[in-house]
Parts: C-alpha cells; structure tokens; sequence
C-alpha cells in the first residue's frame, strides 16, 4: 500500500529495483484512497471558480473526520474575495470547529503557512476537482509535473486529472500523498457514530449529556446537540442517509427481509414492500398454452 514501511533485501541500485521482505507495522490505514501511515487531511477547496458550496465542503469535512486524521482546511483562490467576505468566512467556519488557511497559488499568498502545516509530516491532499489541488502541489512541489485541468464553465468544476494516489516528496521535509479526484465522497458511517464527525456537536456533548442513550439528536427530549448551530441541518441531512444505508445494509443481511429499496428518481431511494413472488408472478405463455389445453381435453372429455 502507498506509504507502507518496508524492509528490502538485495537492492539493485542501478535499476532501483529490490525484494521486499516485510511490512512494518502500520500507523494509520485509509482503504479510501488506499494510503497507510497518513497523519492528517488537508482539505483543499477554491472559494470562487467554482464557488465554495456549504453543504459540499460539510460532506468532505465529514468525511475527513471520520478518518480519525488531523484535518486542515485550505482555501484557494483568496485573491478573489474582499477582506470583508474573507472574514465572514473565517468567523463562520471558526463556529464550525476550523481555522482556514487561505492561500492563492496564483498570487503566492497563504503558501508559507500550507508548507509550515505539512512539514515533516504524511498528508494526504483531497478536494472536489477545479479547485486548484494539482496547481497547489506543482508550486510546493515543482518537481511534481502534475497535469492541470481547467475548470468547466458550463459545470462550473474541473475535470479528473489524478488517477491513482501517489507520494511526493515535500522540501525540506515530508511528504505529500495526492488522491484520485472525486465531487463527492461517500458517507459510509453509522448513524450513531455521525455526530462525533461534527466539532460543534462534540463540544455541545462534551459539556451536556442527552437524556436517551440510544439518542439520535434529531428532536428527542432533552437532547444535548440538538439547537440552534449552522450546520444542524447538515447533520439532520447526513443522517437520513446513514439510516438508509443502514437499513439497506441490514436488508441484505436478511434475505428474508420484507423490504426492498427503491429508486425513486434524482438520487433518492425508499423502502417498499416486495411484492409475494409466486402471487404476483406473470405466467408464462407456454403455462397458459399447457391451462388452456387441459382446458380443451377436459371439454372433450
């Protein structure tokens, strides 16, 4: 796996090719994007071309946080916003849990504090595509040579340029681990485990304690997290999906289950009962030629 500690036997150093014998013991393992020994995230996201949506940048975040990585947030494109909007910004996602890092790889500014943040560290690079994620590792990186792709003005995003992880090596020292792109991780978690991917939420349970154990924060009694936070919704969001991908876990563990998921058309699905297969099975022609000949026979007769 990128970023195994390995012991080599018989190195050849002039075609750099030798045996490896043994895999060190792993620090850290992410199976998506598949990478051991990572030590933290760094979220990478353009605030304008494309513009920064709330909802997505809340699905990476959660998504990073469920990793149990250090998670750092890097925002691209700060020399296309005013002071005041940069601020609004830095104040907002303060109230989430997070300090941003806004950079601009165009104009060089935020660069110094990106590389103070990844030194003598592993750490992996993600973002949506377009936001300016291979720009970023070609200026800390010159070496790197990665292709860039322009963003889409009809999408308003940028295409895949990265097809498999791979480790570069940072100056003066670390290394940086860039990922496949992708618009939208998957949110594979538990609904209970959910809410400890939201800093906000875990501050709230931190000091409080919600009166049902069992407490899914979505308006039982008494609830510790439930309230008045941006990104309540988000979470409420998130939820529903986790119960369904839950329920849809357990229905095919259970292949005597009553229910069948359904798609029910823009990305949305629900649960309905399946339908009795004998009883409502269409009977073949051939089935109905053999009835309606007994049929036949039984009149002559």
């Amino acid at each position: 796996m990128v970023g195994d500690r390995v012991e080599v036997v018989e190195p050849d150093w002039v075609d750099n090719r030798g045996a490896i014998t043994n895999v060190l013991p792993r620090q850290t393992q992410l199976d998506r994007p598949p990478i051991a020994n990572a030590q933290q995230i760094l979220l990478v996201f353009a605030l304008e071309e494309p513009t920064l949506d709330s909802y997505q940048l809340s699905h990476f975040l959660v998504k990073a946080e469920s990793t149990g990585l250090d998670v750092r947030l890097c925002l691209n494109k700060s020399d296309l916003l005013t002071d005041q909007q940069l601020n609004q910004w830095r104040d907002r996602l303060n109230t989430w849990g997070y300090q941003p890092m806004f950079i601009s790889v165009q104009s060089g500014t935020g660069l110094a504090e990106v590389s103070r943040q990844l030194n003598q560290k592993i750490t992996v690079i993600a973002g949506p595509s377009g936001v300016g994620k291979s720009s970023l590792i070609n200026t800390l990186i010159p070496t790197a040579n990665l292709r860039v792709s322009a963003v889409s003005g009809k999408l308003g995003r940028g295409r895949h340029t990265t097809r498999h992880v791979e480790l570069f090596e940072l100056p003066p020292a670390g290394l940086l681990a860039d990922t496949p792109g992708f618009n939208q991780p998957d949110l594979d978690c538990t609904p209970e485990e959910l809410v400890y991917y939201f800093p906000e939420a875990r501050q709230r349970l931190a000091v409080a304690s919600c009166q049902f154990s069992d407490c899914l924060h979505r308006g039982e009694p008494n609830c510790a997290v439930s309230g008045e936070w941006e990104r309540y919704q988000h979470y409420l969001g998130f939820l529903a999906g986790a119960i369904a991908l839950q329920e849809h876990l357990n229905q095919q563990a259970d292949p005597e289950s009553s229910l069948k998921l359904k798609s029910i058309g823009k990305g949305h699905t629900q649960y309905e009962p399946k339908l009795e297969t004998k009883k409502y099975r269409r009977p073949s022609r051939r089935t109905q030629q053999q009835v309606l000949q007994q049929l036949y026979q039984d009149e002559e007769s």
